[in-house]
């Protein structure tokens, strides 16, 4: 039957897109409990072109509070972040993220963005001057022991300024201002009491040090990041190891120069560290490696153009620094304000015309409605309402090859074994009927798309993050940590950790119901008569079930409503056009026990 082909080809399109998929893209594995900290907190290394590295920071690491303890510090506190700024070197390298923990335990630690060097994994943003060959003069390096000139502890509306004298007329200051989400503000000063005019270059740096820690997810990118002028540069840390630009002494780089706007930093899968220029002002970016003795640095800078200061003049540079989570809402307030394409810090991927619109909305209904959950699910019918039209108009052509069987069966005993008289007067019934055999697969081909985009969304964005839906469910990211092995928590046991081969049999709720909702479907039709055909169709959703099972909550969530929905759309736009659906009918038959053959002597 026809029709039957096509729902075949349609299920078997989209299963083999999800195999592609599932072993291009296999679902994550969460981290083991002594690795999730330190993939939480954005470890990694760093590198240097203004200041070198010194060789005693590539002494063994110790302790994070022994790190911080090797410096007098100004302490960071806003109702969003927590930390410390190190007057030593005048480093932004310590802070904590207040709105987001480790795992969902109670007594779990925050989220640690920023560490100091001597910690396990430094990650940390310096600011400064270079001076020119044509008036060195001493700048603030990365020992430099600065001073609190004002304030106290830095929070929203308190900034504090940090200051340094050289001793030969200049005297430096660093004022660093916080607004109420992410968005450091660093006003850099010079003022030169000397006798003759200095010309001095203001720079800022992110930097990372030893080998990062990241998802290492094939659709994911993780590393350095910055959009300059419009156009979007991604380097992983491998690929910053390749670098074939020179810049210091073991030192490989790449460089974007000139840019009138645009950000770079480092992005993780969460979270983010990136250098942001005043609206207007003029910079180059510049991407770096360095080997470091047995350890190595990895940097993104931002080096202004020099500015001369006249005898007894000053100068003012100003930039800022974005370190905190990569909220939606958030990044597009300062895309609007100050970083122009600051959304795309999030990895959209290659459906990115899908991704972003798909994850705008889907915050949206999460804030009208306040369970993520429920968001995906209205989201669905939304998805469903606006492919509707595509979807009647194939359901209606399928009931039309329903109809038209019986004319079929006459056309092919008439024709017999003439298959080129079978083809040219079933084409002739086609189109005296208006019916189109392939109309059945089109449903599936826009849901393609949109499933994959889908998947990016519940994968990159940290509204996903943590977001419960209800009872069991209290991560959408995650899998249904439910299982039917032992029997979704009526048994003494646990079910199998994700690392075990016994996982994939370890089956929870919603897949499950993925199963059964994709197994309904087929039931709105008979069996195919086929032997070969029946058989692919009844194992096609339990191979989905399992292959899905692992995957996000949230995007099962979503294909069991898609499933639900396009049920009753099948159901009752088949039945709208005259077409008898004995779904009850379909469902005991295949239950029934087959008549084995009669054996053969």
């Amino acid at each position: 039957m026809d029709e039957q082909k096509n729902l075949i080809f349609a299920a078997g399109l989209s299963l083999l897109v999800v195999v592609v998929w599932f072993f291009l893209f296999p679902p994550q594995e969460p981290p083991a409990p002594q690795q999730q900290a330190a993939v939480e907190q954005g470890a990694a290394p760093s590198t240097g072109a203004a200041p070198q590295m010194q060789a005693a920071d590539a002494a063994a690491p110790v302790t994070r509070a022994d790190a911080l303890a090797r410096s007098s510090r100004v302490e960071i506190s806003t109702p969003r972040l927590s930390g410390s700024i190190a007057l030593k070197g005048g480093r932004i390298d310590d802070l904590h993220l207040l709105d987001y923990k480790t795992s969902l335990d109670e007594d779990a630690d925050t989220v640690t963005l920023l560490s100091p060097i001597g910690a396990q994994h430094p990650f940390y943003a310096v600011y400064g001057w270079l001076p020119t060959a044509e008036t060195p003069v001493k700048t603030p390096g990365p020992n430099t022991e600065w001073s609190l000139a004002s304030g106290g502890t830095l929070g929203v509306d308190a900034p504090v300024t940090l200051e340094w004298d050289n001793g030969e007329g200049q005297v430096f200051q660093r004022q660093v201002s916080v607004d109420e989400n992410y968005m450091f503000t660093i006003r850099q000063t010079v003022q030169n009491n000397a006798e003759a005019a200095i010309t001095l270059a203001p720079y800022g740096y992110v930097a990372r040090r030893g080998d990062p820690d990241t998802v290492n997810f094939y659709i994911l990118h993780e590393g350095a990041v910055g959009k300059f002028d419009g156009t979007l540069h991604e380097f992983d840390y491998d690929d910053m190891q390749d670098f074939d630009g020179v810049g210091g002494p073991g030192e490989r780089q790449q460089a974007v120069a000139a840019n009138e706007s645009g950000w770079l930093g480092f992005t993780d899968k969460y979270w983010m560290a990136t250098l942001v220029p005043d609206p207007g002002q003029r910079f180059d970016g510049v991407f770096k490696y360095a080997q470091l003795g047995q350890s190595h640095e990895y940097r993104t800078e931002m080096r202004m153009p020099p500015v001369q200061v006249a005898a007894g003049a000053s100068a003012t540079s100003s930039t800022h620094l974005f370190a905190g989570a990569k909220e939606l809402p958030t990044v597009d307030a300062y895309a609007d304000s100050i970083a122009p394409g600051f959304d795309d810090s999030i990895d959209w991927g290659w459906f990115f015309f899908l991704t972003k619109p798909i994850a705008h909305v889907l915050v949206w209904l999460n804030g009208l409605i306040g369970n993520m959950g429920v968001s995906i699910i209205v989201l669905t019918f939304l998805i469903k309402a606006a492919l509707f039209p595509l979807a009647y108009k194939s359901y209606v052509s399928m009931s039309k090859m329903k109809k038209l069987q019986p004319e079929m069966e006459k056309i092919k005993e008439r024709c017999g074994d003439d298959k080129v008289k079978l083809q040219q007067e079933m084409m002739a019934l086609y189109k005296k009927e208006k019916a189109n055999p392939a109309a059945g697969c089109l449903p599936i081909l826009p849901q393609i798309p949109i499933f994959f985009s889908l998947y990016k969304v519940l994968f990159v964005t940290i509204e996903m993050r943590h977001a419960p839906f209800f009872g069991w469910i209290q991560d959408l990211s995650a899998p249904d940590p439910s299982s039917i092995l032992n029997l979704f928590g009526l048994l003494p046991f646990d079910a199998p950790d994700p690392s075990s081969f016994l996982a994939i049999f370890s089956l929870g709720v919603f897949p499950i119901l993925l199963g059964i909702s994709m197994w309904a479907q087929q039931k709105l039709n008979p069996a195919p008569t086929d032997a070969t055909q029946a058989t692919i169709m009844a194992w096609m959703p339990w191979v989905f079930m399992f292959m899905l099972g692992q995957f996000a909550s949230g995007l099962v969530i979503y294909w069991v409503a898609n499933n639900t929905i396009t049920f009753l759309q099948q159901y009752l736009i088949m039945r709208s056009q005259g077409v008898e659906v004995d779904f009850f009918g379909n469902v005991k038959k295949s239950f029934k026990r087959k008549p084995k053959a009669d054996a053969k002597g």
